[in-house]
């Protein structure tokens, strides 16, 4: 993203930078009332206002409560989750959560009966009372928060927000936040890479390979006669199809290892939700050799979710994009693991209400998130509650997974912008286990031949020349990680990752992302069935699709090989990844050089030949320097910000304790 905007808090010992968060609320005994910290994002300021919010215009939006005895709930879930410790394992349910932590009936009723008195409808209140969901205007809602609202330009995007910080009355006790009444979240982006939605039709042109390096420019002409030029002094191969199950499966070591996920649950979370979704899963599973669906799959909406007709629109079919490739990741990894789909009714405010259903219902041992946001754009309060989800999973044994970004560093591949580098937000919670990128290598015999960090430099060669900067060409994407500015090094971290990471920012020790990583690159990507829009109608078709989207539930489908190995759920896996570091768990994704790369062929209409080809070539493990491309995260030995500490390597991954 162009637009930065950094966050002035330091690193401190605490889960957060901000240490009003802890309790979201800043004291104003004078007024009768509080301000809850971090309520306004940062671009809400006079420089980016536009105009004014209606007045009559509807909100829906929900009123965050911390848990009681934060220190001693953040202390459970450490202590079941760390495999040193003689509580690990020994999970707590989401009652016996709810009796330890949740607020009170009590605080719940007294934030009811505040908001009905100032008009608001209240919608819903989840089993742990983490928040009381309601809706009104925003004229009620500027009375209700002693706040006014205005229209913010940022990034291309009108935007609403409050321009001072919001206040609750101080006789409502543990409010730690209200989401929902800034649009902060409309930058949640999916981390998925096409180069076409695949709500549109898109297909692969010809010629891809089967299997890496199958085919090359020596070997297999360009369409339309086009001659390809040697790279880096040799030819090339083109870009893989897609992978298959049977690839992915046999790269990362599931092949021959009798296990399948029987008896483990995964949770995806979206936004919306596909009406094709299980025949093209059942068609994709046939067409591969996989079981259907049928009898492993569920879909739901969270109670509490809700659609807002004033939301800007929000693309539901390139959603249903998102939910195809990750239960066909999951699927094709953990056949025979049950899937529950949960999904937000818009992308933007109420994925957080979905995680905690998922959550405080218990409805999977494992949740997968491919989405994210830029760290910066959200304000400091959106975190907490985030948080809080977060922690009450780690108590009950349920790991969260999210994909670590597409956005790599989030400098743009550009020296200048080096001070603005940052992860993405949540994959930088260190309550969950964030999950980076790679190049990955398969060969003839599903075989795997290799891994690389995936950061990718582009080129486009027509003619007799380049069109663009020759190779590596400029910064496309790569795998999201760095080191965070609002949370300290986690306790599981330290003596694994390397001083010069986590001291990125100053001398205080900052949580490095990513944890581990899987498949992203889309050049070396996974094929995906999807009921699309073509020209002559909508029907089933295959493409490849790549981006840590695909590395997150890859991931969490060999987790649930794991836990399926182990006889009961991980949990919260980073204490046992970095405990497990360096040893046959995983494999080490080599730093190749910026001297490798592949040709990928396009169709310039996205589905056929008729409007012609590009050619483009995309140069792999970039960001050194090397032709202008500087990233202040690289790939190299052991532990590194791309890929963390390694991929998994089958039979060892499997056998995690």
């Amino acid at each position: 993203m162009n637009l930065r905007m950094r966050a002035s808090v330091g690193l401190v010992t605490g889960v957060l930078a901000l240490t009003a968060l802890s309790s979201g609320m800043v004291s104003a005994a004078s007024t009768g009332r509080v301000k809850l910290a971090g309520s306004t994002p940062a671009w809400a300021n006079a420089a980016n206002v536009k105009g004014s919010v209606s007045p009559t215009a509807a909100v829906g939006f929900r009123v965050y409560l911390g848990w009681r005895n934060q220190a001693g709930a953040e202390a459970l879930a450490r202590a079941v989750s760390d495999p040193r410790s003689s509580s690990y394992g020994k999970f707590v349910t989401p009652a016996q959560f709810r009796l330890l932590f949740a607020p009170t009936q009590a605080q719940i009723g007294a934030v009811q009966t505040w908001l009905r008195n100032q008009g608001f409808t209240v919608d819903y209140t989840p089993s742990n009372n983490h928040y009381v969901a309601a809706e009104g205007t925003y004229a009620q809602a500027a009375a209700a928060f002693a706040t006014t609202f205005k229209t913010y330009s940022v990034q291309g995007k009108t935007v609403r927000a409050p321009a001072t910080a919001l206040s609750v009355p101080s006789s409502l006790t543990g409010v730690s936040a209200v989401l929902g009444l800034d649009d902060s979240a409309m930058f949640v982006h999916t981390d998925r890479v096409t180069d076409a939605p695949p709500s549109a039709g898109f297909r692969n042109a010809p010629p891809c390979s089967t299997y890496w390096a199958e085919k090359t420019t020596a070997t297999d002409p360009a369409p339309q006669g086009q001659v390809l030029p040697d790279v880096f002094g040799t030819d090339q191969p083109y870009a893989v199809c897609g992978y298959t199950p049977d690839q992915l499966r046999g790269a990362y070591g599931v092949t021959g290892s009798g296990l399948d996920g029987s008896g483990v649950t995964v949770a995806v979370i979206d936004a919306y939700a596909s009406p094709t979704i299980v025949s093209d899963v059942n068609r994709f599973s046939a067409d591969h050799g996989l079981p259907s669906l049928n009898g492993l799959f569920t879909q739901v909406v969270a109670p509490g979710t809700f659609r807002r007709p004033q939301n800007p629109k929000q693309d539901p079919q390139g959603w249903a994009g998102e939910e195809t490739l990750d239960v066909e990741a999951v699927h094709s990894m953990a056949p025979a693991a049950k899937i529950v789909y949960v999904g937000a009714p818009n992308n933007y405010q109420d994925l957080d209400a979905a995680l905690n259903h998922v959550v405080d219902r218990h409805l999977a041992q494992i949740v997968t998130n491919s989405y994210g946001f830029t760290t910066e754009l959200l304000p400091p309060g959106f975190v907490k509650p985030y948080n809080d989800t977060f922690i009450q999973a780690a108590a009950e044994g349920i790991g969260v997974y999210f994909s670590s970004g597409d956005g790599g560093d989030e400098t743009g591949g550009k020296a200048a912008n080096a001070a603005a580098a940052t992860p993405d937000w949540p994959a930088s919670s260190p309550w969950v286990t964030s999950v980076g990128g790679t190049s990955l290598a398969v060969g003839a015999s599903n075989d795997y031949l290799w891994e690389t960090g995936w950061e990718v430099g582009s080129a486009e060669y027509k003619g007799t020349g380049w069109i663009t900067p020759e190779p590596p060409g400029t910064y496309l994407n790569g795998a999201g990680g760095g080191t965070s500015r609002l949370f300290a090094q986690p306790w599981y971290q330290v003596g694994v990752v390397p001083d010069s990471m986590s001291q990125a920012h100053g001398t205080a020790k900052g949580r490095v992302v990513p944890d581990l990583s899987a498949i992203a690159d889309t050049q070396t990507g996974m094929l995906v069935g999807q009921t699309q829009t073509f020209p002559d109608g909508a029907y089933y078709d295959t493409y490849r699709i790549g981006g840590t989207s695909v590395a997150s539930p890859i991931t969490a489908g060999l987790a649930a090989l794991a836990d399926q190995k182990l006889g009961h759920a991980h949990g919260f896996i980073n204490p046992v990844l970095y405990a497990a570091y360096g040893s046959a768990a995983f494999r080490d994704p080599d730093s190749i050089g910026d001297s490798t790369g592949l040709w990928r062929v396009n169709f310039r209409n996205s589905v056929d030949s008729s409007a012609g080809f590009r050619y483009i070539f995309r140069s792999m493990n970039v960001g050194d320097g090397t032709g202008g491309i500087s990233l202040t995260i690289h790939t190299g030995p052991g532990y590194d910000n791309v890929t963390g500490v390694g991929s998994p390597n089958g039979t060892g991954f499997f056998n995690l304790p």
